[in-house]
């Protein structure tokens, strides 16, 4: 679809998360197809690395005050902020309960015709996985507050993550292992946070898409040892399983809760909305050439 070509009378676009990874992403294909950002930025955070063009608005989901400024006048709120990763100091999931509810309760407030939520596949089936179940509490908050809403629900993301982790992930595949989240049989979906990215800003406008929970995945799942075949098929060379992590923690409690979850063979896309709204379903080889090249292991073309 190409770039949309708004006039210089249209409202801009609350998008909140613009500073993180899958954000930054979701922020290029927005301002690709035309449209006005406007991103709420926590006070302290660095917007040195956002687009010029981009009008930056103070405040914090869990400061509820300070979200009524970023809601007026928009034509539509986009939000991929977590806070149960813990990437940041004071992260945790009151921003995706609490936080979650302060800004929808602000939308409401300013009569927002549409709000996207970036929600998680099967977030409805899984009580026991907390960062699940937040986002299902969330769509069903929209749902209460009369609030516009559509909810994109996608897999596992393909993708190289910054710091010690995607360090710790390029150098277990350079020794021929990656991570086993299900045992041979059950299968999971993953998808590219690219084509994450790329439905969100469709979905900020498509009549189609409203009042939809819609999946995102790729053409087809994988258990652990598909997908560690199909990493060794793309390097060209063996690729083993690993053990999944163990251990205490609020969010390794978490961690390990989602992949008992993924056990249960539950988290599986049903793509056929994803195909009609938003064009053909990636394939799960493209994600795993995007995530590898992410982590420097396949040559730059």
């Amino acid at each position: 679809m190409p770039p949309s070509s708004p006039g210089h009378d249209e409202k801009p676009i609350l998008q909140v998360g613009a500073t993180g990874l899958l954000g930054g992403l979701i922020l290029n294909q927005l301002l690709a197809r035309g449209k006005k950002v406007r991103a709420l930025v926590r006070p302290g955070r660095d917007t040195a690395g956002l687009p010029k063009s981009v009008e930056v608005v103070r405040g914090d989901l869990l400061d509820s005050d300070s979200l009524g400024k970023a809601t007026e006048g928009v034509s539509a709120v986009v939000t991929s902020a977590i806070g149960y990763s813990q990437r940041k100091e004071g992260d945790s999931l009151r921003t995706d309960r609490e936080g979650n509810r302060n800004l929808i309760d602000a939308a409401k407030h300013a009569k927002v015709p549409r709000f996207v939520l970036l929600s998680i596949l099967a977030c409805d089936q899984a009580p026991d996985v907390p960062h699940f179940w937040a986002k299902k509490e969330a769509e069903d908050y929209l749902a209460k507050q009369a609030v516009p809403f559509v909810s994109l629900r996608p897999g596992a993301f393909l993708y190289a993550p910054p710091g010690p982790f995607g360090q710790m992930m390029r150098q277990g595949i350079e020794h021929g292992q990656v991570m086993g989240m299900t045992p041979e049989g059950i299968r999971i979906t993953f998808i590219a946070p690219s084509e994450v990215a790329r439905a969100v800003a469709l979905a900020v406008d498509d009549p189609r898409a409203l009042g939809k929970k819609i999946d995102l995945g790729s053409d087809r799942p994988l258990s652990g040892p598909e997908f560690a075949a199909l990493i060794g098929k793309v390097l060209g060379r063996p690729v083993t399983v690993a053990s999944a992590p163990a251990g205490g923690g609020p969010r390794n409690d978490d961690l390990i809760a989602m992949f008992r979850f993924f056990q249960t063979g539950k988290y599986i896309a049903n793509t056929r909305v994803q195909a009609e709204l938003f064009g053909p379903v990636p394939k799960v080889e493209d994600g795993a050439r995007e995530m590898l090249s992410g982590l420097g292991l396949l040559p730059s073309k």
